[in-house]
């Protein structure tokens, strides 16, 4: 799994117990899938369709960094599933995993579009050698 983003876990970022709320770690996570997805389908109309089930394996405080992590699960043919993982780069432990993120690439009326992707390309790639 490749970390591509970090956050810094702020005071506005804290539930009452003082620890990262889980909502905002979920955001987090979206914007990261739907990042990614945009750039693998190079498509800005991706939106999100399904999560599965989370699991909370441990938290983060105020002044931790937190890793996200994305990874291509498949392609499908209007689709992109991933997987997450979140860690806490303070204390080395995963926060969060997410096995199936499904994100769906649209057409400019917001219908599903068949994107023609099969496999990850990095950016690099894509430019073309003199």
């Amino acid at each position: 799994m490749r970390f591509h983003t970090r956050k810094w876990v702020k005071p506005e970022d804290l539930n009452p117990n003082g620890t990262l709320f889980g909502g905002k770690l979920l955001a987090w996570i979206d914007e990261e899938a739907a990042l990614y997805s945009i750039v693998q389908l190079e498509n800005q109309r991706v939106v999100t369709k399904h999560m599965s089930e989370i699991n909370f394996m441990s938290s983060a405080k105020q002044g931790d960094i937190v890793e996200i992590g994305m990874e291509v699960v498949r392609f499908g043919k209007t689709s992109i599933v991933l997987k997450s993982e979140v860690r806490n780069k303070m204390t080395r432990e995963t926060i969060i995993k997410v096995d199936t993120i499904t994100m769906v690439n649209l057409d400019s009326s917001g219908k599903s579009l068949p994107h023609g992707k099969t496999q990850i390309e990095y950016v690099k790639d894509r430019i073309k050698k003199d």
